[in-house]
């Protein structure tokens, strides 16, 4: 990987890679990025689908990975151009879904219609700057194994989503949750937690 080490300590040269791979002002990688370079950076387990009218801003500078059994429907987003984006196998990634890096999915997680999950924000501290000029930050984002997302919800980055647990449709997730609980509301609270000794799902 000299190569690569020599790109990224080469201010010059990475912008120049830069612009090879993604036109100036725009998230979408260039067709010949997607269609010969990419393929051999990225990782797509057996049985994998990513329907025809999904878009996929994945670049070669950062991971991409769908494990076996796993689908992006049509109209969903992704994009890992400032963090890895990790999907697990046996995941739904749901129609209008938005995944903007870092954000690593475990095993069997379902994304309903028109969810957000974005390890990316724009500082905005300085006023004499728009917000879109700023210093871009990230954190990531971990959904753990059997989640299940209702849709129209938004997960902020940092957040951890333990597993096996439901966000209902609608919330906006700011926190992290834990195992086993479900959670709703914008902000999302936990209103139920699994109990191991009844073997039941109770109110928090």
């Amino acid at each position: 990987m000299a190569f690569v080490s020599t790109i990224k300590s080469n201010p010059r040269l990475k912008s120049f890679v830069h612009w090879l791979l993604v036109r100036s002002g725009e998230a979408k990688p260039r067709l010949w990025t997607r269609w010969f370079i990419n393929p051999f950076f990225h990782q797509r387990g057996k049985k994998s689908v990513v329907r025809f009218k999904a878009r996929m801003d994945v670049f070669p500078f950062n991971k991409f990975s769908l494990g076996n059994n796993s689908i992006i429907e049509d109209l969903a987003t992704i994009n890992n151009g400032v963090g890895d984006v990790m999907i697990g196998n046996n995941c739904g990634i749901g129609i209008g879904n938005v995944i903007i890096g870092p954000v690593t999915l475990g095993n069997y997680v379902m994304l309903a219609q028109n969810i957000v999950l974005s390890g990316l924000n724009h500082a905005y501290e300085d006023i004499s700057t728009p917000p879109r000029m700023q210093k871009v930050t990230t954190k990531q984002i971990t959904i753990a194994d059997n989640v299940w997302i209702g849709a129209n919800s938004v997960v902020t980055a940092g957040v951890t989503i333990g597993k096996h647990s439901i966000i209902g449709a609608g919330s906006v997730v700011t926190k992290s949750i834990p195992d086993y609980a479900v959670a709703v509301g914008n902000p999302a609270r936990v209103i139920k937690r699994y109990n191991f000794t009844t073997n039941s799902w109770e109110k928090a």
